[in-house]
């Protein structure tokens, strides 16, 4: 059985998952991923790690960042975060916390001391059932288990320094690992930037552990991921004008 299932009967979850999902569908079939799909992906890799970074309060123009002149620790280890995904990928479900603990080196290099890399600082229980539900789970559907992944991760914060630019990664991680976004085209973290002040309020919402809680968070994540889909399609409307 699917541990998660439950999480499906709270109000207004289930089709509000169904719409975001059905919003990907729609924007997968852009007319500029048939030719220049790699273009497309490396745009939402940038622009998930620039949104990435300004959700850990470390916020520059897209333009800026790509151009190669901001040097923030934060913003630097966001980017090697979104180059080094498409690595973790086969280990996210073999080994959730070492994948974890990988992307935490990647994120925070330069951020915290060296011997902080990688090691938690807390929460070593939630982590091991958070890394038992992930492993080897083809049961829950990818969207709910990302947004679980993530919303535990941002709860608990179980690395020093942008703890959330790893929980953010790793919920990237699932939805690609899990055959959602298999060319790694959605960029939750724009949809999460572009709602920050729900995110911030659905995230402690969902820390009180209510299933309220639980439902505002959700129903954020859907919202979020609909964002995103969105920024596809003005992603390809822009590569397709280019060319």
């Amino acid at each position: 059985m699917d541990p998660l299932a439950p999480l499906l009967d709270l109000a207004d979850v289930a089709p509000a998952l169904a719409e975001a999902r059905d919003r990907v569908d729609a924007a997968m079939r852009h007319r500029a991923l048939r030719r220049h799909g790699g273009q497309v992906a490396a745009e939402a890799s940038l622009r998930a790690a620039v949104a990435s970074a300004a959700l850990e309060g470390n916020a520059y123009d897209l333009d800026d960042v790509r151009g190669g002149t901001v040097t923030d620790p934060v913003v630097q280890g966001a980017l090697r975060v979104a180059e080094g995904i498409g690595g973790l990928v086969d280990l996210w479900p073999r080994a959730p916390r070492q994948a974890l603990a990988k992307l935490h080196v990647l994120a925070a290099r330069g951020v915290v001391p060296a011997d902080d890399l990688g090691r938690l600082t807390g929460g070593a229980e939630r982590i091991d059932a958070l890394s038992a539900l992930v492993a080897g789970n083809d049961r829950t559907p990818p969207l709910l288990l990302a947004a679980i992944v993530h919303a535990e991760l941002i709860t608990l914060r179980p690395f020093a320094g942008p703890a959330g630019v790893v929980a953010r990664a790793a919920a990237r991680l699932t939805l690609i690992n899990r055959g959602f976004d298999p060319r790694g085209l959605v960029a939750v973290e724009v949809g999460h930037r572009e709602r920050e002040p729900e995110y911030v309020g659905s995230a402690g919402a969902y820390a009180t552990g209510t299933p309220d809680g639980v439902r505002s968070w959700l129903r954020h994540y859907a919202s979020a991921v609909t964002v995103a889909a969105e920024e596809i399609s003005r992603i390809g409307d822009g590569v397709l004008a280019s060319v």
